[in-house]
């Protein structure tokens, strides 16, 4: 009797947990959980929010640079957190939005400046972020950039 209550509990509880926000609505847009995460993942990085990177960003992130070189979640929370480092806002145009029910592959183009090191700079980079459901949240586990070259 004692194992049947257990099972019918069990049973009860599992009902009772809410599911996952998945990406796709059912008419086929980004959800709303997911389009949060990202906005707050776009923020975090300008505004230098370590403590927000730290949430979003997978422990097993890697991000493949323009250089072909690869960072993780540390490397990429130290470079948007790096003292000197004040990037102005971005306008994402050309944006990629391929979404599926537990994942999401969103980008686009944008134009990041502002000043580093007390010098000014600018540069134009094409992204791609790879974003997952994770234990009910939101993650971004992959990222690749590529720098558009400066047309004469």
């Amino acid at each position: 009797m004692r194992f049947a209550a257990l099972i019918v509990i069990a049973a009860l509880a599992a009902c009772t947990q809410q599911a996952p926000a998945p990406a796709v609505t059912p008419s086929g847009e980004m959800s709303e959980a997911l389009a949060a995460a990202a906005a707050a993942y776009e923020e975090a990085q300008i505004d230098g929010d370590a403590a927000t990177l730290e949430r979003l960003i997978a422990d097993d992130y890697q991000l493949v640079g323009s250089d072909g070189s690869r960072d993780t979640k540390a490397g990429l929370i130290a470079f948007w957190t790096a003292d000197g480092f004040d990037p102005s806002p971005i306008t994402v145009v050309e944006p990629i939005e391929h979404v599926w029910t537990d994942g999401a592959a969103l980008g686009g183009t944008v134009t990041l400046s502002g000043v580093m090191g007390g010098e000014s700079f600018s540069t134009t980079i094409r992204y791609i972020d790879i974003w997952a459901l994770r234990d009910g949240e939101w993650r971004v586990i992959y990222g690749q950039t590529t720098r558009v070259p400066d047309v004469q």
